[in-house]
This record gives C-alpha cells, structure tokens and sequence, in this order.
C-alpha cells in the first residue's frame, strides 16, 4: 500500500487518466474528487462491495471496470 500527505488543492494520479484531488478536510472526514474515464468504475468502498453480493447472488459475472488493475477505495481517516 502506499501512504501519502496530500493538503487540500493538491492531487494524486493513477496511471494516466485517474485523478484523486483533495477538495476538503472537516474533522476526520475528507472530501474527493475523482475524474476518470467513463469505462472506469469508481464506488465507494460500501457500495463496491453491495455491488459484488448482488453480483454473486445473481450469479451474473462481475464487470466493474475495463481496468481491473485500478481499485479507488475511499474510507473515512481515523
């Protein structure tokens, strides 16, 4: 895993076409903002794993991303 500092205003790339921008801090909450290219499916972490119960118990195959290498996975700081 890779651990960074970022301030609000400041940003992270992943690969060429996902941006991570830090838009807010209020308390331990963050607020940010994703761009991505439509084909990239960006959830919440909560969301993303309804989404694959739903999936699974449908028995229909799980198609989350066309990049299967890239996981955005947002929590609350602690």
């Amino acid at each position: 895993m890779l651990i960074l500092t970022r301030r609000t205003g400041e940003s992270v790339m992943i690969g060429d076409e996902v941006k991570i921008s830090v838009l807010g801090i209020k308390g331990n909450q963050i607020r940010l903002g994703v761009s991505a290219p439509r084909e990239v499916a960006v959830h919440r972490e909560e969301v993303f794993k309804r989404i694959q119960d739903e999936a699974v118990q449908s028995k229909e195959p799980l198609e989350c991303s066309s990049r299967p290498e890239i996981k955005v996975v947002v929590s609350n700081l602690e």
